[in-house]
């Protein structure tokens, strides 16, 4: 099998400079997303693309009440890539619209299953080097592993921002130079209270925060639109994970130095769900137990590369097979809904290197980014940033 290359874009400037050489550098990737959900969202939902697009219409004046800056990025992305502004809003909104034309979200659960994942956190109590780590495996559609790009973001005074994104989204996860790390997983359950941002938005703004304090905050200032778990990281040795959803928020600390989150109710299912929630997927009912365990030989390591190494040991593990910590696709399911491992990340918070497995990490090793957290602005140290935009392809 070749091995996958994962466009590198790094855009600067203020909001519209970024959006447009955003659009303009991963116009390819943008463009086959949109290829890609016209046909998901006929699928999963009936919905032809132009109704997508009148449906898109909705997430416009919340997400300009609570990220204006982020509304005319993404504006200005969709003239990068010459395309509609509704089909970026699209694109952003994507789980957004499909949940409110699901009607199994309505009894608790969903016939369209959440965005997979499996998230954690290693604090310096928990590893051999007494360095901080987080990452994910991120699970998702097969159909768009190749639309998926790893975005620098450039915006003085607001921290630099490394993450990984299907392309056209505004944000997703990854970590920033103030030192602070997101990684998050799709929750079940509609709770029909209003329209609220969508959760590239929400994410967003998580990562444009510079401290720990203002990132915790963002959701519950923030309206949203639909449940998502947000494992928050700080290089200084702490995490936190908030279940989040509409109406309410849970949180929970690591044991021993270990958090992990997958794709249920992990501290209490919601009371306008209890009586009828079922997780989805299932699965994530033995991936979190599985990588938890996996994760505590990490203290036992006797370097960096040792700690590496259980991590992605652990993130390869397939009990369970095909629907498996690193999921692969089942070639039983429609094409538009096979899943698998698109994309393993794992962060040295302490150092600042951020290490990608492009594809399910059983077939591809993690590879160091050419970029550090803590260079450039808003870093530990200050270098010359890009002016406006470079592609590059991982060495």
């Amino acid at each position: 099998m070749p091995k996958r290359s994962v466009p590198l874009i790094e855009v600067s400037g203020d909001a519209r400079q970024r959006g447009a050489a955003y659009g303009e550098a991963a116009h390819a990737e943008i463009r086959g997303s949109v290829e890609f959900y016209r046909d998901a969202f006929a699928a999963s939902s009936g919905l032809a693309w132009p109704d997508v697009l009148v449906a898109a219409r909705q997430w416009r004046a919340p997400i300009e009440d609570s990220a204006p800056d982020l509304l005319v990025e993404m504006d200005a992305i969709a003239e990068g890539a010459g395309l509609h502004p509704d089909e970026i809003l699209a694109l952003n909104a994507r789980g957004e619209i499909v949940r409110n034309h699901d009607s199994g979200f309505g009894r608790g659960h969903a016939s369209e299953p959440v965005d997979g994942c499996s998230s954690y956190a290693l604090l310096p109590e928990a590893t051999g080097d007494w360095h901080t780590y987080c990452g994910q495996n991120w699970d998702w559609r097969a159909g768009v592993e190749a639309t998926t790009v790893l975005l620098r973001v450039v915006q003085p005074p607001k921290p630099t921002i490394i993450m990984q994104v299907e392309a056209g989204q505004i944000g997703r996860q990854g970590a920033n130079s103030a030192g602070i790390a997101l990684n998050a997983n799709g929750l079940g359950g509609r709770f029909d209270a209003g329209i609220g941002v969508p959760q590239p938005v929400l994410r967003r703004l998580i990562l444009d925060s510079a401290s720990l304090s203002a990132a915790l905050q963002v959701p519950f200032d923030v309206h949203q639109h639909i449940a998502t778990n947000l494992l928050i990281t700080h290089r200084d040795g702490v995490a936190i994970d908030l279940e989040t959803t509409p109406v309410v928020h849970r949180w929970g600390y690591p044991a021993d130095g270990i958090l992990v989150h997958g794709n249920h109710y992990q501290f209490g299912v919601p009371e306008r769900l209890r009586e009828t929630y079922r997780p989805s997927p299932v699965d994530s009912l033995y991936r979190v137990p599985i990588i938890t365990r996996g994760l505590g030989l990490a203290s036992g390591a006797r370097d960096s590369a040792g700690v590496r190494e259980v991590i992605a040991e652990t993130m390869s593990d397939h009990t369970g097979l095909p629907d498996s910590v690193c999921a692969h696709v089942d070639p039983g399911r429609p094409a538009v809904r096979r899943n698998k491992t698109i994309m393993s990340s794992l962060v040295d918070l302490t150092t600042g290197e951020y290490r990608l497995a492009a594809g399910n990490p059983c077939e591809n090793d993690y590879e160091v980014l050419p970029w550090r957290l803590y260079d450039g602005p808003g870093g530990d140290r200050t270098t010359t940033p890009a002016t406006t935009t470079a592609r590059n392809e991982p060495s």
